[in-house]
């Protein structure tokens, strides 16, 4: 892969950003999306920025594996596996321009969702867990999140949405968050690979920006008691809302 130096910055500092996300605040890797996006090729982005997202994710289970709500879990992941494999099927089909396009709608959706999610959250209260209702929201944000995280990495903001309509508190919204995108994150390993969008080359680029999500983790951790969240999820919206039209007008 051919990038400058400037490049290889912007990679870095999204890449840091991938690590605070994954420790303090899920759903803010769609800044990343977009940096990895507008700096390298739209469809080899999202094998790239892959690995840098597990990195993240394994540091996450680190500092919250104890925090996860299993049962949330299992009801999830029938039908995240069945948006895998929609958006797989997806991207054998698409090329670059259809997967750019794609990206640029979804970081809009996603931006559009985390605005009606906290106008919901604060006018009010969530739901419990439990009967028919919630299987079948399960199910419809699983499949989007898998189709979602599949296509363009940019699960988070779905998933963000279900488990904050669920009531969870911050150390099981954490936990829980940490344990699922491990899971799926790794399982899409192999289809990445079977599409080209993971080699060689891209692992080496990989293995130099996973340095930077350590410390961006560490700062996540720190700062995760003490973050003004309202403020940074404004912040998250407007870039979002940004790199989703650049992507779209490029």
């Amino acid at each position: 892969m051919d990038i400058t130096l400037w490049d290889f910055m912007a990679l870095a500092a999204a890449a840091a950003l991938v690590g605070f996300a994954k420790t303090a605040v899920s759903g803010a890797n769609t800044v990343s999306l977009a940096v990895f996006a507008a700096v390298l090729p739209a469809r080899e982005s999202t094998g790239v920025l892959l690995p840098i997202l597990i990195t993240g994710d394994v540091l996450a289970v680190l500092t919250y594996r104890r925090h996860a709500h299993w049962p949330t879990l299992w009801r999830l992941f029938p039908a995240v596996a069945a948006g895998v494999v929609v958006g797989t099927l997806f991207l054998v089909w698409a090329d670059d321009e259809a997967v750019r396009t794609s990206i640029g709608a979804i970081l809009l959706l996603m931006a559009a969702i985390t605005v009606w999610r906290r106008r919901a959250v604060r006018d009010e209260e969530p739901p419990g867990s439990a009967g028919h209702g919630e299987r079948l929201k399960a199910h419809s944000y699983g499949v989007l999140g898998g189709f979602t995280t599949m296509v363009a990495n940019a699960g988070g903001p779905v998933m963000s949405l279900y488990l904050l309509s669920a009531g969870f508190r911050k150390l099981s919204f954490l936990g829980t968050s940490a344990w699922f995108f491990l899971i799926v994150n790794t399982s899409k390993v192999p289809f990445s690979a079977g599409l080209g969008l993971i080699d060689g080359h891209s692992l080496l680029l990989d293995a130099e920006l996973a340095l930077f999500v350590l410390p961006g983790a560490l700062i996540g951790k720190v700062c995760v008691a003490r973050i003004n969240q309202r403020l940074f999820e404004q912040l998250v919206i407007a870039a979002t809302v940004l790199g989703g039209l650049e992507l779209l007008l490029r």
